[in-house]
C-alpha cells in the first residue's frame, strides 16, 4: 500500500481525526509551503521585475 493510500485512508476514516493528525497535517503542507516559497524565490523575484519593467515601458514609453 502507497503512502498516499494511507493518508488517503485517514482522511476518509469513520473513526474520526485526533488533533495531532490535523495538527501533522498542517505542518506537512507548511513544509511544503516554505520549501516551495524558498525553491522558487529567484524566479517569482525575476518574474515581477520583468513584469514591472514591461509595465514601466509600456507608460513611459
Amino acid at each position: 500500500m502507497t503512502f498516499w493510500m494511507l493518508i488517503m485512508r485517514r482522511l476518509t476514516s469513520q473513526r474520526g481525526a485526533t488533533a495531532v493528525e490535523y495538527g501533522l497535517l498542517v505542518a506537512l503542507i507548511a513544509a511544503a509551503i516554505v520549501s516551495a516559497v524558498l525553491l522558487f524565490r529567484g524566479e517569482v523575484v525575476g518574474l515581477f521585475e520583468h513584469t514591472n519593467a514591461s509595465i514601466d515601458n509600456a507608460v513611459n514609453p
